[in-house]
């Protein structure tokens, strides 16, 4: 992972005369685009209205846009900016992660412990609803750690050896999950309901196959694509939870207690090629590692916005010390029969 220090300027300048001034974190690192004030005193949400077409076409561009400087310190104000950029904001639904409502469709962006941290994916895309945008707020950054690093899912797919890509177009990936063992989500918290009946619908409705078993426990398995072709840009890019959800990639603690407790088929979160196949070893590596090469990483500061186009850029997050508390919030919301 390349660990960015933070501070570098490149411009890459926008209209003559603009409030704010672009560039990048360091010269030739184009991950994320960086947007400042130039004068004191803007007013991003007037900005913004007034930009949306350059903050879209520089979206594309990039995957990620960093808004650094703008003293942005109400969640309502966060909201609000992420409404104007992505329209309708999604509600976290089908849930595979802890998180706690702040706002109306705002979220703490991930409730793991402090020690633990986050490998790289792209928010949703083991559903059939996927939101094109991401929004993370900081409104404290950790003492220590808690970066945000971001990968381009662009440069990953390229990265991907063609006959393991190949293999996943040809057979696609299965995600599978078991709800109630005390492990992981709940399957009333991950739905939203308590009622068995709205989970089987929306089930049904989102090709999950489903099966209820003893003592309320529910498994859940869907068959999704592992690649991917952008709406806008028509690019080819990685776009999967594979790796993320495959027993190996845990921290070894965790994998070992969980594999001493479970069957490979009882695991809270697994997954397989899909037609049911185990992913060999030496393919999770080489997609850890395709990642991992990819990802970049900078330090929070307060007021920081960064907006990521979600299936050009991937997130994760490291380990941190103190009150660290990202926002999120996500939309500009798609179907898988879109693209």
């Amino acid at each position: 992972m390349k660990k960015l220090p933070f501070g570098q300027r490149k411009a890459v300048g926008v209209a003559q005369g603009a409030p704010v001034r672009s560039g990048y974190l360091q010269p030739e690192q184009t991950l994320p685009l960086v947007i400042e004030p130039d004068v004191e005193g803007v007013n991003l949400m007037s900005w913004v209205k007034a930009n949306k077409p350059f903050i879209e076409t520089e979206l594309l561009r990039h995957g990620a846009i960093l808004f650094r400087g703008f003293s942005l310190y109400s969640v309502d104000h966060f909201e609000q900016l992420a409404s104007v950029m992505a329209g309708e904001l999604m509600k976290y639904q089908e849930r595979s992660s802890p998180r706690s409502r702040i706002g109306d469709r705002v979220y703490t962006s991930t409730d793991y412990p402090a020690e633990r941290s986050i490998f790289p994916h792209n928010e949703h895309s083991y559903s059939r609803t996927i939101p094109l945008r991401l929004f993370f707020f900081c409104l404290a950054p950790a003492w220590q750690g808690g970066e945000t690093p971001i990968g381009d899912c662009r440069k990953i797919f390229h990265r991907i050896h063609p006959d393991i890509r190949e293999q996943f177009a040809r057979k696609k990936y299965m995600y599978v999950r078991n709800f109630g063992h005390g492990f992981g989500l709940p399957w009333q918290t991950a739905f939203q309901t308590t009622e068995r009946t709205i989970v089987e619908t929306y089930c049904r409705a989102n090709d999950i196959e489903f099966q209820w078993k003893e003592d309320d426990c529910l498994r859940t398995s869907q068959v999704r694509p592992a690649i991917a072709r952008h709406p806008r840009t028509g690019e080819m890019v990685w776009f999967n939870h594979a790796t993320f959800f495959h027993v190996s990639t845990l921290e070894p603690q965790i994998r070992d207690g969980l594999l001493a407790q479970f069957e490979i088929e009882s695991l809270p979160n697994n997954t397989y090629y899909g037609d049911g196949s185990p992913i060999e070893p030496a393919v999770l590596d080489e997609l850890r590692r395709a990642y991992q090469h990819e990802t970049i990483s900078f330090p929070w500061q307060q007021g920081d916005l960064v907006v990521l186009d979600n299936m050009l850029t991937s997130h994760s997050r490291k380990p941190f010390v103190g009150p660290r508390k990202i926002l999120f919030a996500m939309g500009d919301i798609y179907r898988r029969e879109d693209f």
